[in-house]
């Protein structure tokens, strides 16, 4: 099977860490520092992706917090919105043009606006394994 036919679908996350706009962040963050992972998508109540939150929004929890003395307040407060996501049909190939293009480390996948999967550039290299595999073999 040819990489071009491969699609985000096929080796996405379908297990995602999330959180709301409502979230505390430091809760947000411990569950990303437990998990060891370096960011998630945030969702509203119908499950709809509204933004992302990530290690480099965190780090203006600390300026905030030292710095000026603030409340750490809520994920919205911090979250990086709109969110970049890509479709389930989007194929590998096109993928790995979008994270060189990007410098992204993940995007989440969306299917009319909600959320359905995560796809990283890890899951990129396993389509990318699997199919230079199968021509070895």
């Amino acid at each position: 099977m040819p990489i071009r036919s491969v699609k985000a679908a096929d080796y996405m996350s379908r297990k995602v860490i999330t959180f709301t706009p409502e979230t505390n962040v430091v809760e947000a963050m411990q569950t990303l520092l437990s998990n060891k992972i370096s960011g998630a998508p945030i969702v509203d109540h119908q499950g709809t992706l509204v933004g992302v939150l990530s290690e480099v929004d965190l780090l203006k929890v600390i300026i905030q917090d030292s710095y000026y003395a603030e409340s750490t307040g809520i994920v919205a407060d911090y979250m990086h919105s709109p969110a970049e996501s890509v479709t389930e049909d989007l194929d590998i190939y096109q993928l790995a043009e979008q994270f060189l293009a990007s410098g992204r480390r993940r995007y989440p996948v969306v299917r009319d606006g909600k959320l359905v999967g995560q796809i990283s550039r890890r899951d990129v290299l396993r389509a990318a394994e699997a199919f230079l595999g199968a021509e070895v073999a």
